[in-house]
């Protein structure tokens, strides 16, 4: 039997709220890359980008994450100036023309300070606040959520679990003491960052470790090498793999997921908590 669904507080972003434990949330991928990992960069093709989002919200995307650095292994970073040459046109032409929030995937504050400006609600760190501290200050001033990923160099641990949620529990400490509101707080394990295939499923066996630390929680799979490997696929085969990660994040309360295949995962979500949370029409 379907369990009642838990209560774990609000999240506004935006004119949005984020009612925690009712539903699985969807997070569309607007990559504004030129060499993104999953094979879906955009470039500075701000019409293609902007049609993209539009049919994500057609498909029921809650938010959409514009990136403009590309995260995949071996990737060159870029310079705030190149970063902001990508982001901002995009996140220009979509602020007020979407139903939905924006986000920023940035780990740079200098980025993340124009992304606000020009409309974005919500800053997603994948470094959790090891590269720029100053990001935690942004978000306590603007009154706006921040998702915090567990990130590092290499993949040695000593406990993989305990280590990642010592570092996410440090990531939400930080956040804390530099004023950001606990609702405006969001933890991602980082699945694919600092982490070999065995130790990232091993992470995704144990999702439900994460509710310990009291915080909403992000799951990002989508066409990620963990599938790719698995199943030996490329970038553009992986949506099966991702809808088996998402429907097994889902049955361990993961409250929202960050994928590029978004009508197909707005599905498995609303299929998924329908027997997980009881949540169906």
């Amino acid at each position: 039997m379907a369990q009642a669904p838990r209560a774990r507080g609000v999240t506004r972003c935006g004119q949005a709220e984020f009612a925690w434990g009712q539903r699985t949330f969807v997070m569309g991928v607007i990559n504004v890359t030129p060499d993104s990992f999953s094979g879906d960069g955009l470039g500075r093709d701000v019409a293609a980008a902007v049609a993209q989002a539009l049919r994500f919200v057609e498909e029921g995307a809650d938010i959409l994450d514009v990136g403009g650095e590309s995260t995949r292994p071996g990737h060159k970073p870029i310079t705030v100036e190149e970063e902001l040459g990508r982001v901002m046109p995009v996140l220009e032409a979509l602020a007020g023309r979407v139903s939905v929030p924006l986000s920023i995937d940035t780990y740079k504050s200098a980025v993340a300070r124009r992304a606000l400006e020009a409309g974005a609600c919500l800053i997603n760190d994948i470094w959790g606040l090891k590269r720029d501290p100053e990001l935690a200050a942004l978000a306590a001033q603007r009154h706006i959520p921040i998702v915090l990923m567990h990130n590092q160099e290499g993949t040695r641990y000593h406990d993989l679990l305990p280590d990642i949620i010592a570092s996410l529990q440090r990531s939400l400490s930080q956040a804390l003491a530099a004023g950001v509101s606990p609702e405006n707080i969001i933890l991602d394990p980082g699945i694919g960052f600092g982490k070999d295939l065995a130790q990232n499923l091993e992470v995704m066996r144990h999702l439900g470790e994460l509710r310990a630390l009291g915080q909403p929680v992000l799951l990002g799979t989508s066409r990620k090498s963990l599938i790719g490997r698995t199943l030996k696929l490329p970038e553009d085969q992986r949506v099966e793999g991702t809808a088996a990660t998402v429907a097994l994040g889902v049955a361990q309360e993961v409250d929202m997921v960050r994928v590029h295949d978004v009508g197909a995962m707005v599905r498995v979500c609303r299929m998924a908590d329908a027997i997980v949370r009881g949540k169906y029409p």
